[in-house]
C-alpha cells in the first residue's frame, strides 16, 4: 500500500458486527514468533526485529492467514513507534484497520487492543486528535468486555491521556494518568509501567507550570520504581529506561539518568 494518512473520521459502525471464523488455512505460529521477536529486542537488534516483523507479515498473506497478518501488524506498528518510522508505522496502522473493518472485529478485545495499539502510533506521529475516537471506543468495547481490574486498562489510560496533552486537554489528561495508576496497582510487576506514567505526569504538570512542585514528586517517584525490589532488569526494563531517561535529564536528575543509561547498555550487552 502507498503511503497515506489514517483517516480523521472514526465512525464504529466501520468495525463492528459478526466477527468472521478465524482464518481455516495453516498459519503463523504467533505465539512463537513473538518468542523470537522478544528476544531480538532483549538484545538490542532492533533493526533485524523491523525485518523479522515484514518477513513474517509477508509469509501470513502467503498462507492466507489474516489473523496472522494482523498480529504482525500490531507489533510492526509498535516496532515503528521504537524505531521513530513514521512512514512505514501509519502504514501498518492503515493495513491493520482494513483487515479489521473487512473481518469485523471492533467489537472483539482482540480487535480493540490492536485499535488501541494503532491509535497510539497515530498519536505518537503526530495525529492525536484522530486518535482520541479510536481510544474512546476500546474503553466501550473493553468496560464491557474486561473485569474493572484488568491490566490492559492501564496501557488504554496511560496512552489515552498523552492523546488528551496533546491536544492541551490538561484535566483529561491528568483523569487519565490517575487511572492508569490505579489501573497498574491490579497489574503483576508493574514497576516499568508506573515509572513511566510517573514521568508522563511529570511533563504534564511541566507544561503548565514549569515551576509545580509536583513534578519533583512524580520524577522521585519515577526512580523508585525503577529500582524496586525485584524488579527484572531485561530488555523491556532496558526499553523502559530509554524512555524515562530523557525526563530525568530535562528536570535536572543528570545522576539519575546517567545511572539509567550505564543500566540499558549493561543489560544490551549483556552483563
Amino acid at each position: 500500500m502507498d503511503f497515506q494518512e489514517p483517516v480523521c473520521c472514526f465512525d464504529a459502525s466501520d468495525y463492528i458486527g459478526t466477527p468472521d471464523a478465524e482464518p481455516t488455512a495453516e498459519g503463523l505460529e504467533v505465539p512463537r514468533l513473538i518468542a523470537q521477536l522478544d528476544s531480538l529486542y532483549n538484545t538490542g537488534r532492533e533493526t533485524e526485529a523491523g525485518d523479522f516483523l515484514l518477513r513474517q507479515r509477508q509469509r501470513a498473506v502467503e498462507l492466507g492467514d489474516w489473523r496472522g497478518e494482523l498480529s504482525m501488524l500490531s507489533e510492526l506498528m509498535g516496532h515503528c513507534r521504537r524505531s521513530g518510522d513514521r512512514a512505514l508505522g501509519i502504514r501498518a496502522v492503515n493495513d491493520g484497520l482494513a483487515i479489521i473493518r473487512e473481518h469485523r472485529l471492533g467489537s472483539t478485545v482482540s480487535g480493540a487492543t490492536v485499535l488501541l495499539n494503532a491509535a497510539t502510533t497515530m498519536k505518537c506521529f503526530g495525529h492525536a486528535s484522530e486518535s482520541i475516537p479510536y481510544f474512546e471506543h476500546v474503553a466501550r468495547v473493553y468496560a464491557d468486555s474486561l473485569d474493572p481490574r484488568d491490566y490492559r486498562f492501564a496501557g488504554l489510560y496511560n496512552n489515552m491521556a498523552l492523546s488528551y496533552e496533546d491536544v492541551g486537554d490538561w484535566a483529561g489528561a491528568e483523569r487519565h494518568f490517575r487511572l492508569a495508576l490505579a489501573a497498574l496497582t491490579n497489574s503483576k510487576n508493574p514497576d516499568n509501567e508506573l515509572a513511566v506514567t510517573w514521568c508522563n505526569l511529570a511533563e504534564l504538570y511541566d507544561r503548565q507550570n514549569p515551576e509545580d512542585e509536583r513534578c519533583t514528586e512524580c520524577m522521585e517517584k519515577a526512580w523508585a520504581h525503577l529500582n524496586a525490589e525485584g524488579l527484572l532488569r531485561d530488555g523491556y526494563h532496558a526499553f523502559t529506561i530509554s524512555k524515562c531517561a530523557p525526563s530525568f535529564d530535562y528536570f535536572g536528575f543528570f545522576l539519575y539518568a546517567q545511572e539509567l543509561r550505564e543500566r540499558a547498555e549493561a543489560i544490551y550487552a549483556g552483563a
